[in-house]
């Protein structure tokens, strides 16, 4: 157990539920802060969250569980955002307290909408936070399974290689396994496209495409994918790691991928708004095609993205899946 560096989880759903549970088996104590009051009497006295991974049970005394975004940035060296993308702003603003000699680790998969930002950019530019203490938790890690405790990979990057390893140390378990990356903006920005890409093959199965189409909307989405993170930040970064291409995979195929799910509604003919009431939870895809078209829309030289161009016209501009999707089969190869 590691003492000398607190760390605390911000978010009260599956994912932040999920990160808790690795950083109590490396922690005596752990930071939880979520908004949810009722939540919080109920992990203390049931030991589960009542709304997701119900399955995963904590020692109330291993948690310093609050509804006061400020009393947990007091506590906390290490601070791991877990809030959906949407709603970060709304809970930024509650802040009195400083950020500034924190260390800030994303594990949003998404786009600030009101920025238009990922979540590391939104810090750095907002919160004037430097990027050495700033970084992203990514790869194909679905919650669900970390309940499970079935083994999985993660990918911590971070400019400050030494606050990548103690981050990715204190997630670290029997059924988790860390690498550490330098690429945190390619990082951020794949873990954002390929929920997009996992809305496509949602939308895709519900309209009645089969394995093999799904195999070349992958295959093309990755190469997409590799043209737009270039665009974005050029380095010479291998597409085929587990952050990227692994993430993509397990996403797009997935029966845990909440995108999926939701395209394949939308597919089935659902409206976004019906599909967003159903669903319990959110589907960042949704706000994240809208800012991954608006940002390409602005790239100096014009990045070939079928895919995200599809996705975007089904969600906003209210065009028909069957003929948007017609049309990608063409640009496809």
């Amino acid at each position: 157990m590691n003492n000398d560096v607190k760390f605390a989880v911000l978010g009260g759903g599956s994912w932040a539920t999920a990160i808790v549970k690795m950083l109590t088996n490396n922690q005596d104590r752990v930071g939880w802060y979520m908004r949810n009051d009722e939540a919080i009497e109920h992990i203390k006295s049931q030991k589960h969250n009542p709304n997701y991974l119900t399955s995963v049970e904590f020692r109330p005394e291993q948690l310093v569980l609050t509804s006061d975004i400020n009393e947990i940035v007091n506590y906390a060296d290490v601070l791991i955002f877990a809030i959906p993308s949407a709603f970060l702003v709304g809970e930024l603003e509650k802040l009195n307290s400083s950020l500034q000699e924190k260390i800030i680790f994303s594990a949003i998969k998404g786009i600030v909408p009101e920025s238009g930002l990922i979540v590391g950019e939104h810090f750095h530019e907002v919160f004037d936070i430097p990027f050495e203490n700033i970084g992203v938790i990514t790869g194909p890690c679905h919650a669900e399974e970390v309940a499970m405790e079935r083994l999985s990979y993660l990918t911590i990057a971070c400019a400050n290689t030494e606050k990548a390893e103690l981050v990715a140390n204190n997630l670290a378990c029997s059924y988790i396994k860390t690498s550490i990356s330098k690429d945190i903006i390619g990082t951020e920005y794949a873990a954002m496209l390929k929920n997009i890409y996992a809305i496509a093959a949602g939308i895709a199965h519900g309209l009645g495409y089969g394995d093999n189409f799904q195999s070349v909307l992958m295959s093309n989405a990755i190469r997409e994918m590799k043209r737009y993170t270039k665009r974005i930040h050029n380095l010479d970064r291998n597409i085929n790691k587990s952050a990227y291409l692994g993430d993509l995979l397990v996403t797009g195929y997935s029966i845990f991928s909440r995108n999926r799910m939701f395209g394949n509604m939308i597919g089935k003919g659902y409206t976004v708004k019906s599909a967003q009431m159903e669903m319990s939870m959110i589907a960042e895809g949704y706000y994240a095609a809208k800012s991954a078209f608006k940002i390409k829309e602005n790239f100096t030289k014009k990045v070939k993205t079928p895919i995200i161009d599809a996705v975007y016209k089904v969600l906003y501009e209210n065009k028909n899946p069957k003929k948007v999707f017609l049309d990608l089969t063409e640009k496809l190869d």
